[in-house]
């Protein structure tokens, strides 16, 4: 996986728009807690003041080959983030799978065609990575997001179930 990504560019609402997609570094860190604390949900999981437990997080997925996280930046300024991760299974043939998840466009952008430019570049990249299938888990609480999947072409076939585990004493 490469660290740095193709720009791209997209004309959204009669203006022209570069956002280049790239590997996030360390120093991203900070935007992209606030990026995640930053809608309803957001709000009450994540520490804006400690960024310790998301150093640790960092690490582990920048270390990673089958993790990549995003940034998509837009005049030196991080507007939106999302990680992939590459899976390899056995099923569907043994098939790559593209997994999508904490995507976050920032609250002032929202609207502006980011979150469908972030969505061409990560199924692109997947693509590129031998991947077979995109996917990707929403809150049911956000409907406005399963709106915005449904008009990208993902269907909600699959229910999904999590078990929340207590962190070892």
């Amino acid at each position: 996986m490469p660290d740095a990504c193709k720009a791209g560019r997209r004309r959204c609402d009669g203006v022209q728009m570069t956002l280049i997609f790239r590997k996030a570094r360390a120093e991203d860190l900070a935007d992209i807690v606030a990026l995640l604390a930053e809608d309803a949900l957001g709000q009450h999981r994540e520490a804006v003041s400690d960024l310790t437990p998301y150093r640790r997080a960092f690490a582990q997925i920048d270390a990673d080959p089958n993790q990549f996280l995003c940034v998509a930046e837009r005049a030196g300024q991080v507007v939106g983030t999302m990680q992939l991760t590459f899976i390899p299974g056995l099923s569907r043939g043994g098939a790559r799978r593209g997994q999508i998840e904490a995507v976050r466009v920032a609250q002032a952008h929202r609207g502006s065609g980011i979150g469908h430019a972030m969505f061409d570049w990560a199924i692109e990249t997947c693509r590129a990575q031998g991947c077979t299938l995109v996917q990707l888990t929403t809150d049911k609480a956000r409907p406005d997001a399963h709106r915005f999947y449904e008009a990208l072409g993902f269907t909600a076939s699959h229910i999904g179930y999590k078990l929340r585990l207590d962190p070892p004493a």
